[in-house]
């Protein structure tokens, strides 16, 4: 799960969108290591994208991992665990000289299939409520400082970031840490470097990089590749 840009576009982009009007943010996501998670969605404000108003954030993902399976006679197996996701919530953003706050709440929805050496499991829809949360902040001219907090009651998930970085030629580096678990008994833990900001013409992406550990899964490098626009 990664919705880590959402405000970021919004605050620093060069441009100002006119007050009054409904703007757009079309962000995407790919996390990947020895589990993997795709993410896309929007997110739109009606007093333009660096004012303070009521948003709406829309956003879908799908992600498979591996994990413990059944153990047969003793043995012990492995099993793979596919995950769709979808929100819609609805929120405020409050913007100010060091940066903006943001906090939404909304429905949202998951489907999972298990497969193991014993079949394909097709889990029952779940269905509950999803809260978000961002601060994005500029303790200096150079830095960025970014917290993210995403809980979900449907699989009782938590997903939470924390970056800091300096600006280097036009992008923040710096380190970062990334922390999820779910009501199966998962978690994963990841720490790593990422480039946020760096530009295409108006795309924006963040890139990090690192090593991440997982529940009966070690450890194993990781890579994340983040992008938006305003639309």
């Amino acid at each position: 799960m990664c919705c880590a840009t959402l405000c970021f576009g919004v605050v620093f982009g060069p441009a100002r969108a006119e007050e009054g009007s409904v703007s757009a943010l079309i962000f995407g996501s790919l996390d990947a290591g020895s589990s993997s998670f795709i993410t896309g969605g929007a997110k739109i404000t009606f007093d333009g994208r660096d004012r303070d108003g009521f948003a709406i954030l829309a956003s879908g993902g799908a992600g498979a991992r591996v994990e413990r399976g059944p153990s047969i006679r003793g043995i012990s197996t492995s099993q793979t665990r596919l995950t769709a996701l979808g929100a819609v919530l609805a929120g405020y953003q409050w913007f100010h000289d060091w940066g903006v706050v943001a906090a939404f709440a909304g429905p949202e929805g998951s489907i999972e299939v298990e497969q193991s050496v014993l079949g394909t499991t097709v889990l029952p829809n779940r269905y509950g409520i999803r809260l978000h949360g961002e601060v994005w902040a500029r303790p200096t001219e150079e830095s960025l400082l970014a917290a993210t907090v995403i809980l979900g009651s449907t699989r009782q998930s938590a997903w939470c970031r924390l970056a800091w970085g300096y600006d280097v030629l036009g992008a923040y580096l710096g380190p970062e840490a990334a922390l999820y678990v779910d009501g199966t008994g998962y978690s994963k833990l990841g720490i790593g470097v990422h480039a946020t900001d760096f530009r295409i013409g108006d795309v924006s992406f963040r890139a990090s990089l690192g090593y991440q550990t997982e529940t009966d899964g070690g450890g194993s490098p990781y890579v994340t590749l983040g992008v938006w626009q305003p639309w």
